[in-house]
């Protein structure tokens, strides 16, 4: 229970582990380092991932509180966007936050959302809260999604999705169109989701899953009020990487029997996170090409499907070795001394941290690719939806940890020879070998950031700092 001394924080995270994860890891970080008392509100999406987490062993000073499910089907087209989706259920489940924080003895001095829950600001001005923002993904999406809502619709359709032209970014890198927001690239089919960039400018400040050294120019121009401070207008804090710690969380015997007996990073791990599909075309690629590269693979495959986000699906049937019905004839005979299949899911932080893992073949969700920098991984980047082309053109053309295929991933199907040569680019050939340089560079960045003095710890010790000020004013 919170106590009347120590400052109490509530966190609030939207739908899906890419925004729950580090919401959670903000939150044990508060507790940890900073001597919080937190309270995590979640929404049960689903109830794997609510069971899980309801399980997993806390911090003493940590609560988790599952708001209940909400319907909103009769609320928004089915066939909206997940963004437009999300808006909606966050917005739905004010009641029930507003009763949950209304019952607390001792109430929160701060209220900290995701960049889909702004609406909940209301309840935080209510209760007297300070209020702040973290954007759970990187700060460059951050600079794309405040300037691109205040360009006219019209110009973005003529120039930037018909035309095809970068779209400036003042301070920043231009954003290509091969690696635009889908929100964009659908701006005339179906329109741009509400944003709440004013209500975001209307808090105590942002705080970003990121680090100053990682993304130095970007934190500038986004500070810097000759390019896109004046449009903010709030304090922005670097706190990142926020990536899973859980160290309770342990490999199933067979697969850390498999990789304890595969040399030091050999293994390329292939896995496009807890929503990621690809068609059944593309899945016969990817095994024919892991297949030929002849480099050792642990692959946590799903059932096919034509939606990028898709991802609950019956598993077909199988051929005599137990192959599904989706991946090539004999494919489990032929790869069993490289390969290791697993269905559906994975630990994947436990996994990237195996030393025999030296490759990560990924969607490039944020919290995936944090995990496989802090782990020193190198990457295939294969974006699906999102901002994630967005993360795969940084850590290709400005991080240079990663390859990519030279056709879209999402559009077009890539053939096995070009994943056969990106693995091997990765595991054998030179140009890996300095990306693995690189991104073990990056990886002790990070966790000198995140030490005391660091400047990701400095970030939330200033937030901490203004939540304690309040508490006792």
């Amino acid at each position: 229970m919170p106590k009347e001394d120590k400052p109490h924080a509530a966190l609030l995270a939207s739908p899906g582990m890419g925004h729950l994860i580090p919401i959670m890891e903000l939150g044990k970080r508060m507790v940890t380092h900073h001597d919080f008392h937190v309270t995590v509100f979640f929404i049960a999406s689903d109830q794997a991932s609510t069971t899980s987490l309801l399980k997993s062993p806390t911090l003493e000073n940590l609560d988790i509180v599952a708001l209940p499910p909400v319907d909103i089907s009769g609320l928004i087209d089915p066939n909206a966007q997940v963004v437009a989706k999300l808006l909606v259920i966050m917005r739905e489940s004010l009641p029930s936050l507003r009763s949950s924080i209304a019952a607390m003895k001792f109430r929160p001095s701060a209220l900290i959302v995701d960049m889909f829950a702004a609406d909940a600001f209301e309840i935080a001005e209510e209760f007297g809260m300070l209020r702040y923002v973290l954007y759970t993904t990187n700060a460059y999406f951050l600079a794309v999604a405040f300037h691109s809502a205040g360009i006219d619709d019209k110009f973005i359709s003529e120039h930037h999705v018909k035309g095809q032209e970068p779209l400036e970014i003042p301070g920043c890198k231009s954003l290509s169109f091969r690696d635009t927001l889908g929100s964009l690239r659908d701006i005339d089919r179906i329109g741009r989701p509400k944003f709440h960039g004013d209500k975001m400018t209307n808090s105590q400040g942002i705080l970003i899953n990121t680090w100053e050294d990682l993304e130095s120019s970007t934190i500038e121009a986004l500070r810097d009020n000759n390019y896109l401070g004046t449009l903010l207008n709030v304090p922005i804090y670097p706190i990142g990487p926020l990536v899973r710690q859980d160290q309770n969380q342990v490999l199933d015997k067979q697969v850390k029997h498999w990789l304890d007996d595969q040399p030091i990073e050999s293994v390329i791990y292939v896995s496009f996170g807890s929503g990621g599909t690809l068609s059944a075309k593309q899945l016969t690629e990817l095994a024919w090409g892991l297949e030929q590269s002849q480099q050792r693979f642990i692959w946590v495959v799903r059932p096919p499907s034509n939606n990028a986000l898709g991802t609950y699906f019956t598993i077909g049937e199988n051929d005599g070795d137990g192959t599904p019905d989706y991946l090539p004839q004999g494919f489990f005979t032929r790869t069993k001394d490289i390969g290791l299949v697993i269905p559906m899911w994975a630990p994947q932080a436990q996994i990237l941290s195996h030393p025999s893992v030296g490759g990560f073949f990924s969607h490039c969700g944020w919290n995936s690719t944090l995990e496989s920098i802090m782990n020193g991984v190198p990457m295939i980047a294969w974006p699906l939806y999102a901002e994630q082309k967005m993360n795969a053109a940084m850590l290709t053309e400005d991080l240079e940890i990663a390859v990519r295929s030279e056709v879209s991933s999402t559009e077009e199907v890539v053939g096995r020879a070009e994943i056969e040569k990106m693995v091997r680019t990765i595991m054998v050939d030179k140009e890996g070998e300095a990306m693995k340089i690189r991104v073990k560079e990056l990886k002790n960045s990070a966790e000198k950031a995140l030490n005391k003095g660091g400047s990701s710890f400095n970030s939330l010790s200033q937030v901490a700092k203004d939540c304690m000020h309040h508490l006792l004013a």
